[in-house]
């Protein structure tokens, strides 16, 4: 039988792949992991301290009771065994960055009714045959309590709508302080430059009548001079 040799380029694919692989399993911090079942629940975390992957063979996970306003994208994505999640009491901020937590929890299957459609009818029990209990909106003020998976693409949509117009329009002062302060540097550059031209001219005949007169004066002198010769 032949030996197979690897070369150096496969062995490190190999041992990437070994990595990636024990890597996906590795219980993050500061959760605690057992038998597929992630406990990060009360731990205080924020979204952005929130573990940016879960091993990939967790079936159940825990997060509720923190300080959750929104979930990352696709971070429940590559989780193919999940089972169930627990998501409540975190103050969830309804706006844009409620849209893939919205969509997920559409995408779930609840009890016999099938996934969600999103109209909000025939699905009283939903939330809780799939093992959630209910995910509330606790901002803005006009969604608090609203269950998220009941919100409406244009309720949502709305307050990305107002974000975005609030940001243009802190854009657009900008822009015109902007341009106020290039305007008024103009204006200061200008008014310089004909101080500065008039300041010249008046130096420039206030020499041209020195020299004149000092040439007057030689002239007066070298006359008495001729006359004394004679």
């Amino acid at each position: 039988m032949k030996t197979m040799m690897m070369g150096p380029p496969l062995l490190c694919v190999l041992v990437l792949s070994g990595i990636g692989v024990q890597g996906s399993s590795v219980c993050p911090s500061p959760c605690s992991c057992q038998k597929g079942q992630v406990d990060c629940s009360q731990r205080s975390l924020t979204t952005s301290s929130l573990p940016p992957r879960f091993p990939s063979n967790t079936t159940h996970l825990r997060l509720h009771d923190n300080l959750l306003t929104s979930l990352p994208n696709g971070i429940l994505d590559s989780l193919p065994f999940l089972r169930s999640v627990s998501l409540h009491g975190n103050p969830w901020a309804c706006d844009c960055g409620v849209l893939y937590l919205r969509a997920w929890l559409l995408r779930q299957p609840h009890g016999d009714h099938g996934p969600l459609n999103g109209d909000g009818l025939g699905h009283a029990s939903l939330v809780a045959t799939a093992g959630h209990l209910p995910v509330n909106c606790s901002f803005p003020p006009d969604l608090r309590g609203r269950l998220v998976v009941y919100l409406t693409e244009e309720e949502v949509l709305d307050t990305c709508h107002y974000w975005y117009c609030d940001l243009a329009m802190a854009s657009q002062v900008c822009l015109c302080v902007f341009v106020l302060l290039q305007a008024a540097l103009l204006v200061a550059v200008v008014v310089f430059l004909r101080r500065f031209e008039r300041l010249s001219r008046e130096a420039r005949r206030t020499a041209d009548e020195s020299l004149t007169g000092g040439e007057g004066c030689l002239g007066s002198e070298r006359e008495p001079l001729k006359d004394s010769r004679f």
